[in-house]
């Protein structure tokens, strides 16, 4: 069991992006849930048992270096897949009177809420994960008929480097309610405290 405390670099960091070419990449596949966490244990694909233990503000991040063994020369590398995100712009609310943009935040709230989707909102823009598909998630808020909302869909990793751990964790972590979760009976009851 290999012990990470810290992360070694990014894939995308010149010294990495050269050793990767003379090395073996070993990936430590996560699952879009998994990543928000900073701490888990898990086995690559090539079977080195990690215990990932990482400062409490740090989450993994697809390309993450977790550690390097010189003797071997294998480089184990996070591969994270998430899912894309809902973004919803709601700067042109604001030419609307008080009323009209409390109507429409408490419109919008409710017809998300009504989806149990979470949702992040940082400044004037709300992010969603993608929770179901995207075609289904657009004809929600086509539904809705949002006047002044402008909406569109961007990569799960774009998004998560504009937020926070705590809202990746928001964000990702309870994204995905399919039966196979490996973490407990209470993976998907928090989702309505959002």
């Amino acid at each position: 069991m290999i012990l990470v405390e810290k992360k070694l670099g990014h894939l995308s960091d010149p010294e990495w992006h050269d050793r990767a070419h003379h090395a073996v990449v070993d990936s430590l596949v996560l699952e879009q849930w998994e990543a928000p966490k900073n701490r888990l244990r898990k086995a690559s694909e090539g079977g080195v048992e990690l215990a990932i233990s990482l400062p409490r503000d740090e989450h993994l991040h697809d390309g993450d270096v977790l550690h390097y063994d010189a003797e071997t020369n294998v480089i184990v590398v996070a591969r994270v897949a998430l899912k894309d995100v809902l973004v919803i712009e709601l700067e042109g609310l604001e030419t609307l009177s008080p009323t009209e943009i409390l109507r429409t935040c408490f419109e919008l709230g409710h017809g998300l809420g009504n989806q149990h989707w979470p949702a992040v909102i940082k400044g004037s823009t709300v992010y969603v994960p993608l929770s179901v598909d995207q075609k289904v998630m657009a004809s929600v808020m086509r539904t809705h008929a949002f006047e002044h909302v402008k909406t569109r869909f961007a990569p799960g990793e774009e998004i998560a480097k504009l937020l926070d751990a705590k809202e990746v964790r928001l964000l990702f972590a309870g994204a995905d309610a399919t039966p196979h979760h490996h973490h407990g009976a209470h993976s998907h009851d928090h989702d309505h405290a959002h």
